[in-house]
């Protein structure tokens, strides 16, 4: 989200998905009947700080931390959003002003507000608390169009991997410090994430679908799912048969980490300056066609997932409940999404941003690759293809200058460990200790021990506070 998207929406004008609120120093008390609508009805995306007619008065700045802060412990109380959510201010400066843009994505369940059940049409927000035939509606659109929340009541938390929640957790508070889910057991995770709820028709409460495909043991995912994989394939050399393949059949926390090995294995890694930052293209690219891949999925048909990695281009298909039948682009295409509740878990872990954030990055970054630009196909089948033909490992215009700095400090006399290190801090440029410990499995205290003769060395440096601190590649370069 930036400048150029708030004047786009701005332009778009309010809407059955957007809104704007004024809220210069204080919560607008409208404010959860619209978020509540939205998640009823398509998501959409509220800006507060603009005027009803589209003008940016902006937030009083010494209001705006406090306003973040009421707004995230607002939305996660289930008195005011029930079933609560987990939502993050973005703040953006706008014309020299600060606003704050909350992105809403669709829910799979039926939302109220203080006991009121809010719905959402191109006038604004309305109350169909009393409107029985509305509701019901409304409860029978989220169970069909949401298969994510079939429940299992049989299903217990002895049929999940507490290990997998607690990397899940662990990745939103290095995400985000203070993150709600760091002190919540794992029922309560579950129940904030909405992975186990109530069908309020039929009395039944469990464990959900979602809850089962991101953290579940991989028999109970198969006694749900028998035809759940997806099928990782390399055909550079061998086109017949296949140069590597990868029958992932695990849990969707896992699957992600195992495509992405596949895909660094068998893709070159390609790197830019973007604002002084160097960036990653090919595991930016990646990210997006992959957490699509597992996000938008159509979990309930047979159709096996697919990623092909050939000569040239990486092609992905899964299943698909489409809305239309078109090809997307950044100009023409509304984002709906297919799986709410595991969209927001991957959105909190840091493996998502919001809803369409994917296919901008994958056309803002494809040309590193090639000059032809990826087809993404919005059908019953899902079809992304993202080409990979040209012959340079690196851009000729990319200035790797992080790179060259670095090597010319490091000697022989790093170990492989200090090298992983470093290495790990270029591509993310920055990364706090907790997450170098996990990628690279390795302690805490050792990786301190290492960092501490990285330092020696003047190649690294700490920002923030020694506790929660992050580290970044040293900056006389």
């Amino acid at each position: 989200m930036n400048a150029e998207f708030v004047h786009s929406l701005i332009k778009q004008g309010e809407g059955i998905s957007v809104e704007f609120k004024s809220a210069q120093s204080a919560i607008p008390k409208n404010l959860f009947e619209t978020v509540c609508a939205f998640l009823n009805r398509v998501g959409g995306n509220i800006l507060l700080g603009v005027e009803d007619d589209g003008s940016i008065i902006g937030i009083d700045h010494i209001h705006v931390d406090k306003l973040k802060k009421e707004l995230t412990n607002a939305l996660n109380n289930p008195q005011l959003i029930n079933p609560p959510i987990y939502i993050q201010p973005n703040q953006i400066v706008v014309e020299n002003k600060t606003i704050l843009h909350l992105s809403i994505f669709e829910s799979s369940q039926v939302h109220n507000t203080r006991g009121l059940i809010f719905d959402r049409n191109h006038e604004g927000d309305y109350n169909i608390t009393t409107n029985t035939n509305l509701v019901a509606i409304l409860f029978i659109r989220k169970q069909s169009s949401f298969t994510e929340n079939k429940i299992y009541p049989f299903a217990t938390i002895n049929e999940l991997r507490p290990e997998i929640i607690q990397q899940a957790r662990q990745m939103a508070v290095n995400r985000q410090p203070g993150h709600p889910w760091e002190k919540m057991s794992d029922m309560e995770l579950l129940q904030s994430a909405q992975l186990y709820q109530k069908d309020y028709a039929t009395g039944q409460e469990g464990l959900t679908l979602a809850a089962i495909l991101l953290f579940g043991r991989d028999d109970v995912i198969l006694s749900v799912l028998p035809f759940h994989k997806t099928d990782a394939v390399c055909r550079i050399v061998n086109k017949e048969r296949y140069d590597d393949r990868d029958d992932i059949r695990t849990n969707l926390i896992e699957s992600y980490d195992r495509l992405m090995r596949f895909v660094e294995n068998h893709i070159p890694e390609k790197f830019v300056l973007k604002d002084d930052i160097r960036i990653n293209v090919r595991n930016l690219i990646f990210r997006e066609v992959i957490a699509n891949t597992l996000i938008h999925r159509e979990y309930t048909n047979p159709y096996p997932a697919k990623l092909i990695i050939e000569a040239g281009m990486v092609h992905t298909e899964n299943a698909n409940k489409a809305h239309g039948m078109e090809q997307l682009t950044p100009q023409r295409f509304t984002p709906f999404p297919k799986n709410p509740v595991i969209a927001r878990v991957f959105k909190e872990i840091g493996r998502a941003d919001e809803l369409g954030s994917g296919v901008r990055n994958i056309f803002e970054y494809y040309k590193h690759y090639s000059d032809i630009k990826p087809k993404l196909e919005e059908k019953d089948v899902f079809n992304c293809v993202v080409f990979t033909d040209k012959s340079s490992d690196v851009t000729d215009k990319v200035t790797d200058k992080v790179t060259d700095k670095v090597t010319d400090k490091v000697t022989d006399k790093v170990t492989d460990n200090q090298s992983k290190i470093i290495q790990l801090i270029l591509e993310n440029n920055k990364v706090s200790t907790s997450e170098i410990a996990e990628k690279l499995g390795i302690s805490k205290r050792k990786v301190l021990e290492n960092i501490k003769k990285i330092k020696e060395k003047n190649i690294v440096q700490r920002i923030g506070t020694p506790k929660a601190g992050w580290w970044k590649i040293n900056d006389p370069f």
